[in-house]
C-alpha cells in the first residue's frame, strides 16, 4: 500500500518527466492559410477527347509569375509603422455670488454684533488639467511564400500562407492573406507586402521563450477591468 508522501513524489515525478520530454512547443498550422487541395474534385480536368486539357497547358511566350489556383507567389515582407499622439487640455472657471436681504419694512434686516445675518456670498471655483501621450513603432522583414487561393472576376489574386518556424525549445509562425493585383508583381514572381489589399499579417510565437513573456493568471486578473482597485 502506496503512502500519501509517496504518492504525491511520484506524482511529481511524472509531471517533471513530462515536462523534460516537451522540449519543443509546436505551433499548429492553421486551417484557414493551407493551400488549395488541387486533388479535389472541382480540380481535376474532364477528359473530352480534345489535345488541350485546362491545367495541362505549356505558356510559351509568358512568364512564372503566379496567375492560377495553386500557384506560389514570393512575398517580401516590408512593414514599418511610426505613430504618436499627443493631447492636452486645461480648463479653468470661477463663480461668486453675492445675496443681499435689502429692505425689510424699511429696516435693512436682523443682525448680529452689527453684522447682517442674511446676506450672503457663494463663491466656486473649478479647475481641470489633463495629458497624455501615446508612441508605437512596429518593423516586420523576411520573405515568405503563398499560394493563390482563388482567382477574382477583375483578374486579381487571393492568396494565403503561413511559415512555421521551430526553434530549441519553441518555434514562431508568420501568416499573411490578402489580394494581389498582377500588375504589381515581379518578373522574378516576388511581391512587396505594402501593395497587397486587405492584408491581414500575423507574427507570433510559442514555447519557453513566449510563456516567459506572458503574464501570469494572477497578474493578469489584477490588471483587468474586472479588478475593481
Amino acid at each position: 500500500m502506496m503512502t500519501s508522501g509517496k504518492l504525491i513524489l511520484a506524482l511529481l515525478l511524472l509531471a517533471l518527466a513530462g515536462g523534460c520530454s516537451q522540449t519543443q512547443i509546436v505551433v499548429q498550422p492553421d486551417p484557414q492559410y493551407a493551400p488549395v487541395d488541387l486533388n479535389s474534385e472541382q480540380f481535376q480536368p474532364e477528359p473530352n477527347g480534345s489535345i488541350f486539357q485546362y491545367g495541362r497547358t505549356v505558356q510559351l511566350f509568358e512568364d512564372n509569375k503566379a496567375y492560377r489556383i495553386g500557384d506560389v507567389l514570393s512575398v517580401v515582407l516590408s512593414e514599418s509603422t511610426n505613430a504618436f499622439k499627443s493631447a492636452e487640455t486645461n480648463t479653468d472657471k470661477e463663480d461668486e455670488v453675492d445675496l443681499s436681504a435689502g429692505l425689510i419694512f424699511g429696516s435693512t434686516g436682523p443682525t448680529v454684533n452689527g453684522n447682517l445675518i442674511l446676506n450672503s456670498t457663494l463663491d466656486g471655483e473649478r479647475e481641470f488639467s489633463g495629458s497624455g501621450d501615446s508612441a508605437q513603432s512596429n518593423s516586420l522583414s523576411g520573405e515568405i511564400a503563398v499560394t493563390v487561393s482563388d482567382v477574382l472576376p477583375n483578374g486579381n489574386l487571393v492568396v494565403r500562407g503561413e511559415k512555421l518556424i521551430g526553434l530549441n525549445q519553441g518555434s514562431e509562425f508568420i501568416r499573411l492573406s490578402g489580394i494581389v493585383r498582377p500588375e504589381d508583381i515581379d518578373t522574378d514572381n516576388t511581391i512587396f507586402s505594402r501593395k497587397i489589399a486587405n492584408s491581414r499579417i500575423y507574427y507570433g510565437g510559442g514555447g519557453v521563450i513566449a510563456e516567459s513573456n506572458t503574464k501570469g493568471w494572477l497578474s493578469r486578473f489584477f490588471d483587468s477591468p474586472a479588478f475593481p482597485y
